[in-house]
């Protein structure tokens, strides 16, 4: 498998007004992106909202997804705590022909490398064929990856354990390893981390900036003058401004109310905050015009 790198987004979800799934819609919005800029899209992350679907719903989409012309695109997520229900989900995946996996340790409860290495050594002999982009987020998980930890799984599981999503950003500047893909997780840290040897990013607000940082990646991989990225990080820092998912569906409920929908406990910015978003981003000449023209 070739390494995994460029400019990946952590997908949005799109519910119907009863909160089911609007699978069809979910995975036109991430074929949308691809089609604006990004190599790849990851279907169910934490911004996907991930952790709050049934498995019901997420066995459904993945039916789908393996029909899409972009599925080796794909990086798909769990989104559970339950190791059992992690791998359960992967081995649907995998036998639909998608294998490749971004996996955060689980939430709630205190442990260390040690237990870390055991949890992903169960999920890789119970799936084998499975590729897994490691995703380092204290912030969510209250576990922070260390440089050891994931040379110790590479060393282990060379064929499997491919790439880290940086989140916590104590990785990317530091973590070198020959084939192994190192992806931070904010617009702000692209150019920076390709400058060190980074492989590309896996972001949420790539959901609107795909086309943005795919000139800023481009522009470095072709050793052009840089005239994005001061704009691509002004539009993430104004987003970082707010809950991330709640800015995210907020500004794309202006294009179809149907990204009005979002699973509690996780609510829409208020109108204030919204106003404030949008006023921000018309000011550097972002807004959902520019992107439609993209």
């Amino acid at each position: 498998m070739s390494k995994i790198k460029g400019i990946y987004a952590a997908s949005m979800s799109i519910f119907n007004k009863n909160l089911s799934l609007n699978i069809e819609k979910t995975i036109g919005h991430a074929e949308k992106i691809i089609e604006q800029g990004c190599h790849g899209v990851a279907i169910f992350g934490s911004t996907g909202q991930a952790q709050l679907i049934p498995v019901n719903e997420k066995i459904a989409l993945l039916n789908k997804l393996s029909l899409s012309k972009y599925k080796d695109k794909f990086l798909v997520g769990t989104g559970f705590n339950s190791l059992i229900e992690t791998i359960n989900l992967m081995k649907i995946a995998t036998s639909l022909n998608l294998n490749k996996f971004l996996i955060m340790p689980p939430a709630y409860y205190k442990y260390g490398d040690k237990e870390v290495i055991q949890f992903y050594t169960r999920i890789i002999n119970a799936v084998p064929n499975s590729k897994i982009i490691l995703y380092n987020f204290e912030k969510l998980c209250g576990y922070k990856f260390s440089l050891d930890c994931v040379k110790e799984l590479v060393k282990i599981f060379p064929d499997q354990i491919v790439g880290v999503k940086d989140s916590s950003y104590n990785l990317f500047e530091n973590l070198k390893i020959e084939n192994f893909s190192v992806l931070p997780g904010s617009e702000i840290k692209l150019l920076k981390g390709l400058e060190v040897g980074c492989s590309g990013i896996i972001t949420a607000t790539c959901n609107v900036t795909a086309s943005l940082s795919r000139k800023v990646y481009d522009d470095f991989i072709d050793k052009k003058k840089q005239s994005s990225n001061e704009k691509l990080c002004n539009v993430r820092s104004i987003f970082d401004k707010f809950n991330l998912i709640s800015g995210l569906h907020s500004f794309m409920s202006d294009e179809d109310e149907i990204y009005k929908n979002v699973l509690p406990p996780i609510s829409l910015l208020d109108e204030v905050d919204k106003q404030q978003l949008i006023n921000d981003l018309n000011k550097i000449d972002f807004n959902l015009r520019s992107l439609r023209a993209a």
